[in-house]
This record gives C-alpha cells, structure tokens and sequence, in this order.
C-alpha cells in the first residue's frame, strides 16, 4: 500500500508509538496515508482505539516478524 509518510517506532514502548503517530498525522493533508512499523505488542490495541477516538481511518494492519505495520488515513477535517 502507498503512503505519503514512514514512521518508524520499532523498539518503542507504549505510549511513544502513538505521539510519533499523532505528530505524523499532524503534517498529512486529509486523506494522506501514514505507514507506522511498530514492536510494541500492544500497539494493535492502542492504534485500533486511536483510530476510532481521533475519526482516522486504519486501512490495513500487517504484522510480519514481530512487527506491525500500519496505514492510517488521515481523517478530513
């Protein structure tokens, strides 16, 4: 899937994966894609719940080697 920014939040514990997210989101135009590759197992939950709570939309989780990858769409504002 393309994406219009990478974030990089391996090796990071909750809650550093989601601020690096927001921070990211807050750079998109609406309707941009980000990619974020987490470790943090619990970072399924945390990004499903900040998707829903915040109007942004997850497109596609994959998790691959112990790292999950997330597209998330910027929502419109």
């Amino acid at each position: 899937m393309q994406s219009d920014k990478e974030v990089d939040a391996r090796n990071l514990n909750c809650p550093l994966p989601i601020l690096r997210c927001k921070k990211a989101l807050n750079e998109l135009a609406a309707g941009q894609v980000l990619k974020i590759m987490a470790t943090d197992p619990g970072s399924k939950k945390d990004f499903d719940a900040f998707c829903r709570q915040t109007g942004h939309t997850l497109l596609e989780l994959q998790e691959t080697d112990g790292v999950f990858t997330f597209w998330i769409a910027k929502r419109s504002t």
